[in-house]
């Protein structure tokens, strides 16, 4: 574990870690230099995250399932598509996931979201203060939602609510802007079976 650990590239190491990759790396690594540059201005933050978000957001819904759909075009050929996954509902961890809700909203019309909010005491400890969750939760995929995984505790409590509320963790999608290899691999170990996106810079 320990070696594995240490390694750069977890999405080698777990099949359930997946970084969004673009032809345009560029631009990706761009906005990272933006939003983390000390002397950006609010705006300038708000608007290159918001791009960040919808990325990750976008990449995230790529991992639903889909199921085959023919349908008739406008000039009366048949086209075989996909069709979208039905069930489907955000959970974001208060407070910082709900910067993720309006990029969820503009992909997802209607969605439904819910909250989850956990009290940080020291590195280690936390406590569940809040959660309201769709009565159905149980029936849907999930996409958990915080920018920034940290330490990786509220990340696996959030995620051990949703367990315990019937969501099967195959069913759960956890997307974060920001994280550490450490703080992927302390996730993954603990939750083998939900999958993780991100847009973590390669660069770094």
């Amino acid at each position: 574990i320990r070696t594995k650990l240490g390694m750069h590239d977890l999405c080698k190491v777990f099949r359930n870690v997946f970084v969004v990759q673009s032809t345009f790396q560029c631009q990706i690594r761009g906005m990272h230099t933006l939003i983390r540059d000390r002397d950006i201005t609010t705006p300038d933050f708000v608007f290159y995250s918001d791009r960040l978000i919808r990325l990750v957001v976008e990449h995230g819904l790529g991992h639903l399932p889909f199921t085959e759909k023919q349908i008739i075009t406008p000039t009366g050929s048949v086209y075989t598509g996909v069709d979208f996954c039905k069930k489907l509902c955000g959970v974001s961890i208060v407070r910082s996931g709900e910067s993720m809700e309006n990029a969820l909203r503009a992909c997802c019309k209607g969605i439904k979201i819910g909250k989850i909010l956990i009290h940080r005491v020291g590195d280690n400890g936390q406590q569940l203060i809040y959660h309201k969750l769709p009565m159905d939760i149980d029936e849907r995929h999930v996409l958990l939602l915080d920018p920034v995984l940290g330490t990786g505790n509220s990340a696996n409590q959030a995620i051990d609510l949703l367990r315990r509320k019937g969501v099967a963790e195959e069913r759960i999608i956890f997307l974060t802007l920001i994280s550490g290899t450490r703080r992927d691999s302390m996730c993954v170990y603990a939750i083998s079976e939900v999958e993780a996106c991100n847009v973590r810079d390669r660069y770094r």
